[in-house]
C-alpha cells in the first residue's frame, strides 16, 4: 500500500514528501525495520523512539511517523500526528485489510477471569456453528493451530497481522482479552469491537498505572472510546458485571446499550437455585431472551460470574440459549486456572493463576465451602511488581488455609529474601503460627505459615503434609511453565512439579 492509502484514516495528519511512497511493512521497533517499512517514533516508559528515527532510515525505512516534527529525518517522507499510539493502531488495521470490521468480535477486560471466559466464549460461538480464534494470556490460538503468547495484547503491528493469519486461516469470529496495558497503550485502536465484557477491577499493576483511579480509566476506554457504534459496527454492546463496585460506573459511561450480569440484585443475566459442590455448578440462569438450566464442571462462585458473562456475549450476538447452555456445558476446563493434578494420594491439588489479592481471596474462599479436610496453599509474589499487594496476599493465604507456605513466584530481577520478608509482613497475625521448615517433618496441627524460597521444595513440602481428604492449592503461576530468576527464564511447571512430587511421596 501507499503511505497516502494508509493515511486516509487520519485526516489531521501531515504528510511531508512523497505520498505515494509504497509501504511493505509496520514496525515500531528499528531493530526489525527492512528495507520499505513505515517506522512508527512512539514514546515509550523506557525510552523514545524519537531517538531510533535516524537508525530506522539507515536500515531502509520508506517512511516514519513521528509526533515531533524537530526529530523529522531528511531524505524520506515523515507524517507528523498527534498520538502516534493510536496512529499505528488504525494504520495497522487498514494495512492487514481491516480484519474485524466484518466478523464478530468480544473483548475482555478485568482484573480476573478473563482467560476462562474466553475459554466459555469459544465453546459457546462453537455450538452455534461459528470456530472463533482466541487471543489471551495462555496463547493466540485458531483450531489446531496455537502461537504462545508474548503478551496478554500485542503491539497493534503484531494483533492485526495476526487478526488477518487468523480470519485468513478460516476464523469465522475473535474473542480476546484486552489488558489494562493494552488499553493504555492504545495498541486495540483499530479493533472493530462487537462486544465488550467487563469482569472485575481489583489492584493489581499499580506499579505501571500508579492509582486504581487510573487504572479505572485505561479500563474504561474499552467502553468509552472504542464502543462509540461505527459504520462497520453499528449495533454494539457492553456487558457488565454489576457485583463489582466499579461495574455501575462503567456502565454509566458506556458508549452503548448495556446487558449486566450478576450473582446478586436484579441484573439482566442472574442465576437462581444454584448448588455448588466439589464436582461443579448446577443452576438456573435468567437472561432477557429466557431461561434455562445448567450444570458445569467449574468450581465456585467467580467459576459462575465468568458463566454469566459468557452467557451475556452469547445474548448481545443474538445466539440461540441452545447453543449458549451446550456451550457451557461442553466446557471443562482451562490450562492452569483449578487444574486438577491427578494422584493417587486422596488429596485434592488445584493449579491456579491467582496472583491478586481479589483472584486468591476468591479461590481460597470457594475451596472452604467445599473443604473436608485441610487447605494448604503454596504461592508467591512475582518480583519487579506492584509490592503493595504482597502483605495483602500473605494475609489473605494465611487466614484462609490452614497451612500457608509462602515461597518464590517469578523474583525476576528483586531479591527473593526482599519479597518473601514483605509478604510475610502481612502474615504475623495473632492466632498464626511461623513453622520453620524442619518442624514440619511430622506434620502439623496448628493454623501457621512456613516460608521456603525454593518453589519445588515448597510443592513437596505441600505434597509431603496432605493428607487424604485434604486440598493444595498452587497459586499465582498457574499455566506458565517457567520461573523467571534475574533476567534468565529456567523451565518450571507447576502441574509438573506436583505430580513429581506424588510420586515421590508413594510410600
Amino acid at each position: 500500500m501507499t503511505l497516502c492509502e494508509l493515511l486516509k484514516k487520519l485526516p489531521d495528519s501531515e504528510i511531508h514528501g512523497d505520498s505515494s511512497a509504497s509501504i511493505s511493512a509496520l514496525t515500531c521497533d528499528s531493530r526489525a525495520v527492512k528495507p520499505g517499512a513505515l517506522f512508527f517514533a512512539l514514546r515509550g516508559t523506557q525510552t523514545d523512539g524519537h531517538r531510533y528515527i535516524e537508525k530506522a532510515v539507515a536500515a531502509g525505512a520508506a517512511a516514519v511517523v513521528l509526533e515531533d516534527a524537530a526529530a523529522a529525518p531528511g531524505g524520506i517522507p515523515w507524517v507528523k500526528v498527534s498520538d502516534g499510539r493510536a496512529a499505528m493502531g488504525l494504520i495497522s488495521a487498514l494495512y492487514n485489510g481491516d480484519p474485524t470490521a466484518a466478523k464478530p468480535l468480544i473483548g475482555i477486560t478485568g482484573t480476573n477471569g478473563k482467560t476462562t471466559t474466553t475459554y466459555l466464549i469459544e465453546a459457546i460461538l462453537a455450538a452455534a456453528g461459528l470456530q472463533a480464534a482466541v487471543l489471551g494470556t495462555i496463547s493466540y490460538r485458531f483450531g489446531a493451530t496455537t502461537i504462545g503468547a508474548s503478551h496478554t495484547t500485542p503491539e497493534s503491528t503484531e494483533l492485526q497481522l495476526a487478526f488477518r493469519q487468523l480470519g485468513d486461516a478460516g476464523a469465522q469470529a475473535f474473542v480476546m482479552e484486552v489488558s489494562s496495558h493494552a488499553l493504555e497503550q492504545k495498541r486495540v485502536d483499530g479493533c472493530h469491537f462487537d462486544v465488550s465484557i467487563f469482569s472485575n477491577l481489583t489492584r493489581d499493576h499499580l506499579d505501571y498505572h500508579g492509582t486504581m483511579e487510573n487504572y479505572l480509566e485505561a479500563k474504561c476506554r474499552l467502553f468509552t472510546e472504542l464502543l462509540r457504534p461505527s459504520q462497520e459496527k453499528p449495533r454494539r454492546t457492553g456487558v457488565i458485571n454489576l457485583d463489582d463496585p466499579y461495574g455501575a460506573l462503567i456502565a454509566a459511561r458506556c458508549a452503548c446499550p448495556v446487558i449486566s450480569f450478576g450473582i446478586q440484585g436484579n441484573c439482566d443475566v442472574r442465576p437462581t437455585e444454584v448448588c455448588s459442590s466439589v464436582n461443579g455448578i448446577r443452576a438456573t440462569l435468567v437472561t432477557p431472551t429466557g431461561s434455562f438450566e445448567f450444570t458445569s464442571k467449574l468450581l465456585g462462585r467467580f467459576n459462575l460470574s465468568n458463566i454469566l458473562a459468557a452467557v451475556s456475549a452469547g445474548i448481545a450476538l443474538d445466539l440461540p440459549l441452545s447453543a449458549i447452555k451446550q456451550g457451557i456445558e461442553n466446557h471443562t476446563t482451562v490450562p492452569g486456572r483449578m487444574e486438577r493434578v491427578e494422584n493417587e494420594a486422596g488429596v485434592t491439588c488445584l493449579v491456579d493463576y491467582a496472583h491478586t489479592g481479589d483472584a486468591l481471596e476468591n479461590v481460597l474462599a470457594t475451596l472452604g465451602e467445599l473443604a473436608t479436610g485441610k487447605i494448604i496453599t503454596v504461592f508467591g509474589c512475582g518480583g519487579d511488581r506492584d509490592n503493595g499487594k504482597r502483605p495483602i496476599m500473605g494475609k489473605i493465604a494465611a487466614t484462609m488455609s490452614d497451612l500457608a507456605i509462602v515461597t518464590s513466584d517469578n523474583p525476576r530481577t528483586e531479591e527473593p529474601q526482599v519479597i518473601l520478608a514483605q509478604v510475610k509482613a502481612g502474615i504475623t497475625l495473632p492466632g498464626i503460627r511461623e513453622y520453620q521448615p524442619e518442624e514440619l517433618t511430622d506434620g502439623f496441627t496448628a493454623k501457621g505459615f512456613v516460608v521456603i524460597e525454593n518453589r519445588r521444595d515448597a510443592i513437596r513440602c505441600a505434597v509431603h503434609l496432605a493428607k487424604p481428604g485434604d486440598i493444595i492449592l498452587l497459586a499465582g503461576k498457574g499455566h506458565e511453565d517457567y520461573q523467571i530468576i534475574g533476567t534468565t527464564k529456567y523451565h518450571f511447571d507447576d502441574r509438573e512439579e506436583a505430580a513429581a512430587a506424588f510420586t515421590e511421596n508413594v510410600p
